[in-house]
């Protein structure tokens, strides 16, 4: 049975719905960073996940080719991730969709090394005729979190930070943005093909111990 990250590290995908926090180990990811509505038909957001998912899969098919990764398993490929900021604003203001920053990801297994995603990256761009050179190799230590599962839409999302901050504030932490983290949503629903309300994201933010 192919390795699946969900079903293997619970601790970090499948949290519960009320807050929790949570040291995130260094991994590996195909990134795509840009700016911009996510929601903007043609825009960069969509073009950015195409191409995430075009090396994920290069990558999770090569053992059907004649490039092979030392230590390759069969796996199935993580879930959508993405790290979400504005310039000048401490923390998120959905209102203003059109100033995000973000780096859209998807976690590589430990396996594979810039040399296999070097090789992944051009593999997709020259058979699939897509430029997938805007994707880089980025390795994140988000070390010290705390998460929930967020369940509905994502304009909803405030109501479920407001449950976190309290969470924090009762137990002796506070918010830790920086220029290097951010607010983090794992998606594990397919918005196409799921309903709003019944949408799970895994909503993520640095902390660290109130001084």
């Amino acid at each position: 049975m192919a390795f699946d990250f969900k079903k293997e590290y619970k601790g970090f995908y499948l949290p519960k719905n009320k807050p929790q926090v949570v040291t995130i180990p260094k991994a590996n990811y195909i990134a795509v960073r840009s700016k911009g509505d996510p929601n903007e038909e043609g825009g960069e957001y969509k073009a950015a996940i195409g191409v995430l998912y075009t090396v994920a899969y290069t990558l999770k098919m090569s053992y059907k080719t004649d490039y092979k990764i030392e230590g390759f398993f069969e796996y199935v490929v993580p879930p959508l991730e993405g790290f979400w900021w504005q310039d000048n604003v401490e923390g998120v203001d959905y209102t203003d969709k059109s100033a995000f920053n973000w780096i859209s990801v998807i976690r590589l297994p430990d396996f594979v090394t810039k040399k296999d995603f070097d090789w992944a990256v051009e593999t997709a761009s020259r058979k699939k005729k897509m430029d997938c050179t805007n994707a880089e190799f980025l390795s994140i230590d988000e070390g010290l979190c705390v998460q929930i599962m967020h369940i509905g839409a994502f304009d909803n999302e405030p109501e479920t930070v407001a449950v976190m901050d309290k969470y924090l504030e009762d137990n002796g932490y506070v918010n830790d943005f920086t220029d290097e983290r951010h607010h983090h949503e794992i998606y594990l629903s397919d918005p196409r093909k799921t309903a709003p309300e019944k949408c799970k994201t895994v909503i993520r933010h640095p902390v660290k111990k109130r001084s």
